[in-house]
């Protein structure tokens, strides 16, 4: 979740690191740094707090070289502090390093160190590194880094500089995104691709148990062993023209306002017109294994969670099997009955989610065939899975998911439709109305983003409320989840998403004058139960803002206020019911004052547990 950029080139590279930070602002982060090396020393330059502040910090202090690395921190062991940011020196001050991810036996390592003479000025687990690194210096220091690294237990992306070697960054990974750019007289290692796209869209990515040495010639991979190791480069097709806003305040608005365009790309090119057969050939599902699958388990966090819940009926309804939705965290330190006829699917926007990865290990030792819905290309929990279906979404910027979601649901429809597809369990009219469904989403989404007036007149009424409760059945209770999750993470307001069928048993006690109650209630199956436990809101003093289908006049008759969105097929509704959800969230918080962009304490990759 912290951010990385490191450079060789034959100029200056001081600027190019705080642009990379920059551009990796949204993964979250508490303090950043920077260290150059020049003439046969290196400098470095830390600062609490956002970018601005090491800028600052850097106008009243000469920094300048030919390589150098940068990095933003996100705390993990030791509070945000100028000592406890990155880069970290050895004794020296001849070696400098920057590290993503938590060593977990860092401690025995410390103390070890320490009992040879080492002196540490922070709290952090990386400091560790770089005294481990610099007792292994000797004439070579990508095979020093590998020397020390074999010692290391945990999960790391990792960049090492040196004074006794200039012209050369050192890099490796383990379970956390390390990338190599290719540019002209230039040349990159950085935690993620958005860091590189001013200067080049040719790319190197580095894999689990890998070392990349980083010069003016090119990149050098080798395996922890000192194997060689040969890869081809990838080339980026988009560019950072996508992850700017716009013309809108926020990122997050901006990627709201894309989800229609969203919806259809991730169609693209993967629906044959007119019969509703899929093409997704990455996802390596054949006949045979479709028909061995007897139950399919979801595995995700937070945002990927609620979609995984959305889709699961389509998935029974459609594939018909039995399906499992789990939260990556907890299923991990389970037993779960898992097979070789089991489909385990995991879900992550960013494809470095810690604990969807450990998921996939887990389900791995039982035998289970593990898929990736994941929309980052070339990230590690794709590597780590046999087929992967990518979401198209682009880059997202916003720490708060959106267009992600969205982009989520429609792969997850597409896997249901390929697996009655291959399992025989739908028919091909089935098939193709849910196509022609999907296809008439893009327009309904933008339908409903029309009536944004309606969501900001609602955010300036209840915007000073402590508490929401968010009620939803069926298909549209994860949708209360998710639009509870957006307040919570966007505007600090407490809220909490639940079955509206459940209200009676627990908190219907909470319903009072102050706390406002969104009540989804689109039409569907449990419309008549929406109204009852609406009107039961509402004989309590609570106050009941109600998301309802274009047209409908009952309603708004119990309710204080509404707001529409085009009608849709039941089971596709959560992907127009989100956008208001989500509008609600983000207005609310800016009337709050709130950084709806980067929420506090949150991260856009959750690279550790």
């Amino acid at each position: 979740m912290c951010g990385i950029i490191g450079c060789v080139a034959e100029h200056d590279v001081s600027r190019i690191l705080i642009e990379g930070l920059r551009r990796l602002e949204y993964r979250g982060y508490d303090s950043a740094g920077i260290a150059v090396l020049h003439e046969g020393h290196i400098r470095v330059q830390r600062a609490v707090g956002k970018l601005g502040r090491l800028e600052e910090a850097l106008d009243h202090e000469e920094m300048s070289g030919h390589q150098g690395l940068g990095h933003t921190r996100w705390a993990t062991h030791g509070k945000p502090s100028e000592e406890n940011a990155h880069p970290h020196r050895d004794c020296t001050g001849d070696l400098v390093l920057i590290h993503n991810g938590i060593i977990e036996n860092f401690v025995s390592l410390k103390r070890e160190l320490v009992a040879k003479g080492h002196k540490f000025v922070s709290e952090t687990d990386t400091e560790v590194l770089a005294h481990l690194i610099e007792s292994c210096v000797k004439d070579d220091l990508a095979a020093s880094v590998r020397t020390a690294l074999l010692r290391v237990e945990g999960a790391y992306a990792v960049v090492v500089m040196h004074r006794r070697f200039p012209g050369t960054i050192v890099g490796s990974r383990r379970d956390n995104p390390l990338v190599v750019g290719l540019g002209d007289r230039e040349n990159f290692i950085a935690s993620d691709v958005p860091a590189l796209l001013d200067h080049t869209r040719d790319v190197v990515f580095v894999h689990d148990g890998e070392v990349a040495e980083v010069t003016l010639s090119g990149v050098k991979l080798t395996t922890l062993d000192g194997t060689p190791v040969t890869r081809p480069t990838t080339r980026i097709e988009w560019d950072l023209v996508m992850a700017e806003k716009g013309g809108f305040k926020h990122f997050m608005l901006k990627e709201i306002h894309e989800q229609g365009r969203v919806v259809s790309d991730a169609l693209l090119g993967r629906i044959v017109e007119g019969t509703g057969e899929t093409y997704v050939p990455d996802l390596k599902l054949d006949a045979a294994l479709a028909k061995r699958i007897e139950k399919i388990v979801i595995v995700a966090c937070g945002t990927s969670h609620h979609a995984g819940l959305v889709a699961r009926g389509a998935l029974e309804a459609l594939a018909k099997l039995p399906v499992e939705v789990d939260i990556a965290s907890e299923f991990r330190y389970r037993e779960p009955m898992l097979d070789d006829k089991t489909l385990l699917v995991a879900i992550s926007q960013s494809g470095e989610t810690a604990d969807t990865i450990g998921a996939v290990r887990r389900g791995r030792q039982s035998k289970a065939h593990p898929i990736a819905i994941c929309n980052v290309l070339g990230s590690s929990i794709t590597r780590e899975c046999d087929g992967v279906l990518y979401t198209h979404a682009g880059p997202e910027i916003g720490v708060a998911s959106t267009k992600a979601f969205v982009a989520q649901i429609v792969a997850l429809h597409l896997l249901a439709m390929r697996l009655a597809e291959l399992r025989g369990t739908a028919s091909r009219e089935v098939l193709a109305a849910r196509a022609t469904a999907l296809r008439s989403v893009r327009g309904c989404i933008e339908r409903a983003l029309k009536r944004e007036a309606d969501v900001v007149r609602i955010a300036k009424t209840y915007h000073p409320a402590r508490d929401f409760l968010f009620l939803g059945r069926g298909v549209n209770f994860p949708i209360a989840l998710e639009g509870a999750l957006k307040l919570k993470e966007l505007s600090y307001i407490h809220a909490e998403g639940y079955p509206a069928g459940e209200m009676k048993h627990g908190p219907i006690a909470l319903i009072d004058g102050e706390m406002p109650i969104l009540a989804i209630a689109t039409k569907g199956i449990a419309y008549s139960k929406m109204r009852s436990n609406i009107e039961e809101v509402r004989t309590r003093g609570g106050k009941v803002i109600a998301l309802i289908t274009e047209g409908d006049k009952q309603i708004p008759s119990v309710a204080h206020d509404v707001i529409e969105v085009p009608e849709i097929t039941e089971e596709l509704s959560p992907l127009v019911n989100i956008v208001p959800l989500q509008l609600l969230a983000y207005h609310i918080a800016v009337l709050r004052g709130c950084d709806v962009d980067q929420p506090r304490n949150l991260a856009k990759s959750v690279t550790v547990e």
